[in-house]
């Protein structure tokens, strides 16, 4: 449990020195909300979706549950759950992959190379088949209703989240059992964070962590007394 809280303060620190802003559910290391934003050069650019991501007590060992806040329209997420496909973190996960591997690199495959073959969402499957210019218009569509920075700002700092990034302090989890963060989506009741479904063929490759060097790198580039003086945290890095 030890070794499990420091890998997950590792890993929080680190998605929190990159660009991706995240929000923590009651300063609940294991529960927080990041914000993604779609591929460049796909029909999902320009949108900006509230990624849920709750970490298990056994991670690094198991992989996070992942759902989208706000719809989007795509094969392999279901649009009323926000659930994703991500058969390809369930039977390839390891340790050596960590969030930042997950926002940097499968989430954007995802969304540039939907796979129609083995859908969550039919209709965005059937539409991308047979009518891809018709597919491209729906998801720009959706995008505009539900992906648009002025509506991801109203999922933003509710139910006593906080927003952290790369000069927030981070503090330790509270000790009382925290349920994990409900998601509101167009003014919706609150719903549990959506789990993983492992209902998909297609598959990705990951890249190991090695090749994600270059992300972030200068701000990752921490002074050891800047992390000693961040509140609730003990990396003990030299460990």
């Amino acid at each position: 449990m030890a070794s499990s809280m420091k890998r997950i303060k590792q890993d929080v620190l680190k998605l929190m020195m990159t660009d991706y802003e995240v929000t923590l559910a009651n300063d609940n290391l294991r529960d927080m909300t990041v914000k993604f934003h779609g591929p460049k050069d796909t029909p999902f650019a320009g949108g900006v979706w509230m990624v849920h991501v709750h970490l298990p007590d056994t991670y690094p060992y198991k992989s996070p549950s992942i759902g989208f806040r706000n719809r989007i329209f795509h094969p392999n997420i279901d649009e009323r759950s926000g659930s994703v496909c991500l058969d390809v973190i369930n039977q390839a996960w390891s340790p050596m992959f960590d969030m930042v591997n997950i926002f940097d690199v499968f989430l954007p495959q995802l969304l540039t190379y939907p796979n129609p073959s083995d859908p969550l969402n039919g209709e965005a499957a059937s539409l991308l088949m047979n009518d891809p210019e018709g597919f491209e218009k729906r998801v720009k569509e959706h995008v505009q209703r539900h992906a648009t920075p002025e509506i991801v700002a109203s999922l933003t700092d509710r139910d006593g989240s906080r927003t952290v990034s790369k000069s927030t302090p981070l503090s330790m989890p509270p000790k009382a059992p925290v349920v994990p963060g409900a998601s509101v989506c167009d003014g919706g009741p609150a719903t549990p964070p959506a789990p993983l479904v492992d209902e998909c063929d297609e598959e990705y490759d990951l890249e190991p962590l090695d090749a994600l060097s270059d992300t972030g790198s200068d701000a990752l580039d921490l002074d050891l007394d800047d992390l000693d003086s961040m509140d609730g945290i003990d990396l003990d890095l030299a460990e």
